[in-house]
């Protein structure tokens, strides 16, 4: 709760008054299903206990004037009449990306002063972005009594980022911001955007590894690789890779280069191994989590092609000391990141304690680590 108290002073010291409102929206790890998305798949994110706090009051003109505490305090101002990408900032490109979807909506916005502060770790790939959208759509609603249901909030946080901020995400990281549910994972339909929740285990504990690998290529191949799921669909014949299955990727495996194949082996198995995971998770099957989580990791490695070594070298590690007990795998778009394990809550300690003695001395990289649970969805 320190966050809430340091983020209404700093409002109160900048504004001169305390605020109406404090909004928190939840970063997410996906624990299954990559690169899914955007090939309308399914994907199993967690809405987790970091995030993104908003303190707020309305203005009865249309100015916008925002304080950003993880940014020096770096305070910027700006009419919802002339909305513009900035270079310098950059951080404020996201609220001004927000404002300007809500205004294609509500055009009579009212102006607010905000105060923002976050502890979702960046660049990780834990999606402080998404977290920070959500959180400013709740805080519009809020202010302003806006009839704004969490789906379309995500789709407003993922129209913004899309079309202002020019980064072409799927829309899984802001709807589970918005509509995550504490103690349990989404099972997310990219197509249709219906989902459903399942429990995770008292037992275990969701811990994310940063590789602090800087996720270099990220988006050359990430374009790559949706240029290939294509190319694997059209050949096909199908509208996207979700609607293949392995006996129709076999049947054309001759018209296709080895890489496409690949590629579209990796969404079709993942697709079902996301399907899996629900019903293991469901049916408290850990040691069917464990192959599942063990075998998309594989996937990415040797079909998709996404990770790295030192994040391959953490799996291996932290899969010694998990056995059949927990799962672990890459997250995230590839390349650098993040790892996600689900680790009985014994053997936390372990876990954390191997990664510290051998990471370091096998890569030359310093990990950070994160112990998490299943938080509340901005909306849920």
């Amino acid at each position: 709760m320190s966050q809430h108290y340091d983020l209404a002073a700093a409002f109160e010291k900048a504004f001169g008054l305390a605020p109406a409102i404090t909004i928190q929206a939840p970063g997410r790890v996906n624990l299954i299903g990559e690169h899914t998305d955007y090939n309308d798949g399914f994907v199993f994110p967690v809405a987790i206990n970091f995030g993104t706090w908003i303190a707020a009051t309305p203005r009865e003109d249309r100015i916008i004037d925002v304080l950003a505490l993880d940014y020096g305090g770096e305070r910027v101002q700006f009419s919802l009449d002339q909305i513009e990408h900035v270079d310098t900032a950059t951080w404020s490109n996201y609220v001004r990306g927000v404002c300007k979807v809500l205004l294609g909506i509500l055009p009579d916005l009212k102006g607010a002063n905000l105060a923002v502060t976050g502890n979702v770790p960046q660049g990780a790939g834990l999606s402080s972005s998404a977290s920070f959208e959500v959180a400013l759509v709740k805080m519009f609603k809020s202010l302003y009594n806006l009839d704004v249901t969490g789906v379309d909030a995500a789709l407003l946080g993922q129209k913004a980022e899309n079309t202002f901020v020019g980064c072409s995400c799927g829309i899984m990281d802001q709807l589970i911001s918005a509509m995550g549910k504490q103690g349990e994972a989404m099972l997310l339909d990219c197509r249709s955007l219906e989902f459903q929740y399942t429990p995770l285990p008292d037992s275990h504990a969701i811990v994310i590894i940063n590789s602090n690998v800087k996720r270099g290529l990220v988006d050359s191949e990430y374009n790559v690789r949706r240029k290939q799921c294509e190319e694997g669909a059209n050949i096909m014949g199908v509208t996207a890779l979700r609607d293949a299955e392995l006996s129709l990727l076999e049947q054309h495996k001759p018209a296709m280069s080895k890489t496409v194949y690949r590629r579209a082996r990796h969404i079709i198995t993942e697709n079902q191994r996301t399907l899996d995971m629900y019903y293991a998770l469901r049916a408290g099957r850990i040691d069917k989590v464990s192959e599942l989580m063990a075998q998309s990791h594989i996937s990415m490695r040797e079909d998709f092609e996404i990770t790295v070594p030192p994040i391959d070298y953490i799996v291996e590690i932290i899969d010694d000391v998990l056995g059949k007990e927990g799962g672990v795998r890459m997250t995230g778009g590839g390349f650098g990141g993040c790892v996600v394990a689900l680790v009985p809550k014994n053997r936390v300690s372990q876990v954390m304690e191997t990664v510290d003695k051998l990471y370091h001395t096998h890569t030359g990289f310093k990990q950070s680590m994160y112990i998490c649970s299943a938080a509340q969805g901005a909306f849920a």
